[in-house]
């Protein structure tokens, strides 16, 4: 690769997240499969739940999706290496492809911006340009029908319900060794 990754994909196969890795030590991976390219993009398990609901409700508003993906679909192939760690995420619906529209973007430095630092801004934009050449973060941006956001959605609540357990006297996760609960003597 001579430069960052920027994708741009309309028709995937499949798109969906998993783990690798023991409950406590879980590592989240969404994946991209198009053709025969294939992307594994590292995450946080709070991305994934956040994707699932912001999906969720702008499903709310289209038609129910009429197919299902095929079976295998949602599941995670083996990550072979993380193309990229990922940072901002941008979601939207485009009305004429009825497609809704993801755009995964790697982690870099304006996502580790100060909080101090910005309070002197008194620009409205959000600093955020999706299409800025400039930026040289690997990026990919995918449409994905509802059927696939769908079932996106209800495969990212099992995998992301799918870890420890909470302690039902602190809330704290519950660990496969033992846990030391701090409202129980």
């Amino acid at each position: 690769m001579y430069g960052p990754l920027d994708e741009r994909l309309d028709d995937v196969d499949a798109f969906t997240t998993g783990t690798v890795g023991r409950p406590g030590q879980r590592t989240f991976f969404l994946q991209v499969r198009s053709g025969g390219a294939r992307y594994d993009i590292k995450c946080e398990k709070v991305q994934v739940a956040a994707m699932a609901d912001f999906l969720r409700n702008v499903l709310q508003d289209l038609p129910p999706a009429e197919d299902r993906p095929v079976d295998g679909a949602m599941e995670l192939l083996p990550p072979h290496d993380d193309d990229f760690v990922l940072g901002q995420i941008a979601l939207g619906y485009d009305p004429h492809a009825d497609r809704l529209v993801v755009q995964l973007i790697e982690v870099g430095e304006r996502d580790a911006v100060d909080d101090d630092e910005d309070d002197d801004d008194d620009d409205d934009d959000d600093g955020l340009d999706l299409d800025d050449e400039s930026d040289d973060r690997a990026r990919i941006r995918i449409s994905i029908t509802r059927s696939q956001a769908t079932a996106f959605c209800a495969h990212a609540d099992e995998v992301v319900a799918a870890g420890r357990p909470n302690c039902r006297w602190c809330g704290r996760p519950i660990d496969p060794d033992g846990h030391h609960c701090v409202r129980m003597n």
